[in-house]
């Protein structure tokens, strides 16, 4: 059950020929990657609409903080939209947070897919609305993404399998298996989100973590931070994802049983799931089973 709500909603599944809005809430895009994206979209049978106003432009952002909460706000009002995917992530998401209509989403539960800096939105969904949200690819990503993440993608918005992913080359941190929904996103935009109103509770939750060329000590400081507000307290088990530093990953393994020392969890690290070319789609806020050991995650 998400944090702090009785009330989970979980959307209707999509089918070939419904329509998938495109939303850019935090920085603009690079029209060539958004062609290549849009395209994915059409070839696994879905229409696209890129509403008016999509490829505004201020600074490092698309557009006006109203602007981009508005864009999000019309496309859930809008029945044709069946499922929302955002365009690109870079920075912006959290600035538009107190500008969302949540009462139109809680009427209007639809897929809203997106990662990284998006990963302010999916806290925000699930916290405020109980909307199970997908981390998950974006439009300007989708054109060089790997076959793996586009089958992923369509096979969570048809439904038509259940997710399970298992690790060729998992790393076991700590061992043992638990059951519960998955929670989480990118390390930093979570860190930033820490002291408001939209930081969602990790308790009773499997937690997944990824982030992109932070430094090994950046992501120590993080976890360290999070760990002394109480962040990780009751957490049932970690995941984590890419964190493109394979040539260091043994500095940031170290750095995740230190702080995690004491927590008898499962901890499992090598997901394809975040900054890589493959990046496989996780539903945030659905129960799944995390086995370390197997180095597998499913979901029921």
């Amino acid at each position: 059950m998400k944090a702090g709500s009785d009330k989970l909603l979980v959307p209707g599944f999509l089918m070939p020929g419904d329509t998938i809005g495109i939303v850019a809430p935090s920085s603009p895009f690079d029209m060539e990657n958004f062609r290549r994206g849009v395209a994915v979209l059409e070839d696994m049978g879905f229409h696209v609409h890129a509403p008016e106003g999509l490829f505004k432009k201020s600074a490092y952002l698309a557009g006006s903080d109203s602007h981009r909460a508005r864009m999000v706000n019309l496309l859930f009002s809008n029945a044709k939209i069946k499922g929302i995917v955002c365009a690109r992530g870079g920075f912006g998401a959290m600035r538009i947070l107190s500008l969302l209509n949540y009462e139109i989403i809680i009427k209007n539960p639809k897929f809203f897919i997106g990662f990284s800096d998006i990963s302010a939105i999916l806290s925000a969904l699930y916290t405020r609305c109980g909307l199970i949200t997908f981390h998950g690819p974006m439009v300007s990503s989708l054109g060089r993404a790997t076959q793996r993440t586009k089958d992923a993608l369509r096979s969570a918005l048809l439904g038509d399998k259940k997710i399970e992913i298992r690790l060729k080359s998992g790393v076991t941190i700590q061992s043992g298996a638990t059951r519960g929904p998955v929670i989480g996103g990118n390390l930093t935009t979570l860190v930033h989100l820490m002291g408001t109103p939209f930081m969602p509770s990790f308790k009773g939750h499997i937690l997944f973590l990824e982030d992109r060329g932070e430094a090994a000590y950046r992501i120590d400081r993080m976890l360290t931070q999070m760990k002394m507000a109480g962040c990780f307290d009751g957490i049932l088990g970690l995941a984590l994802g890419y964190f493109n530093a394979r040539n260091r990953m043994h500095e940031i393994f170290k750095i995740v049983a230190h702080v995690f020392t004491g927590l008898n969890i499962p901890i499992l690290a090598g997901f394809d799931v975040g900054h890589g070319r493959t990046n496989l789609t996780l539903p945030l806020g659905l129960p799944a089973a995390l086995d370390a050991d197997a180095h597998v995650l499913q979901y029921s």
